[in-house]
């Protein structure tokens, strides 16, 4: 597969140099964000254009001095079409973005996001995990809020209908999975896949704009 033009080993960025972040007298929190440099490249393991765009806005939310592009790859996720755990929906986006460090190395992040179901007091609940590698080889993780699914959308899964395709027949629908998701369909709009994906990086982002808070 191609990589987009105007990459190339040769215009690699240099690692950004962490500052040292200034304490307060008056708070424990590090008042310091990492300095971005601009055109950084986020790869997204994925083709569905919901997941690049909610990518691309929450790495522009938590770092609006710097310029993003974004761009999706057909990797495989490792894991069953449809996670049926927390764990196993863990490890598809968690594959997505190490398969991305071979296949587009010159990005400056790469990128998984794989959604699933679990559950939890006889409720089937669904959300989504986002794994985010650096050029470095830094990871960090976030996960989506979690919302229950409908005995009828339920009756689907647990007979081995992908969530995209039940909420299809349910709400009578066609590829929501590109468009507002299952959550769309429950909330009427208020919460969109791309809004719920969007927090859930900003979430995992927290790692990189507040690197000192996390190091060991």
């Amino acid at each position: 597969m191609k990589l987009p033009r105007g990459h190339s080993n040769t215009s690699l960025l240099t690692p950004v140099k962490i500052p040292q972040c200034p304490r307060s007298n008056n708070s424990l929190l590090v008042q310091c964000e990492i300095s971005m440099k601009n055109n950084l490249l986020i790869a997204i393991g994925s083709k569905n254009p919901v997941k690049i765009e909610s990518s691309k806005a929450g790495f522009e939310a938590m770092f609006p001095n710097s310029n993003f592009s974004a761009e999706g790859y057909d990797v495989s996720s490792g894991v069953s079409d449809q996670p049926m755990s927390s764990q196993e929906t863990l490890e598809g986006a968690t594959n997505r973005a190490q398969a991305l460090q071979t296949l587009c190395p010159m990005a400056d992040f790469f990128v998984g996001i794989e959604g699933g179901i679990e559950t939890i007091n006889d409720t089937l609940l669904a959300s989504a995990w986002i794994v985010v590698i650096d050029r470095n080889g830094t990871s960090t993780l976030g996960r989506s809020g979690a919302f229950p699914l409908p005995p009828n959308v339920k009756r689907l899964v647990d007979s081995g209908v992908e969530l995209g395709h039940a909420n299809d027949q349910v709400f009578k629908q066609h590829n929501s999975k590109q468009q507002g998701g299952a959550v769309g369909s429950l909330t009427s709009g208020v919460i969109t896949r791309h809004s719920l994906y969007e927090h859930a990086m900003v979430l995992a982002l927290a790692t990189f704009k507040f690197p000192n808070l996390f190091s060991n």
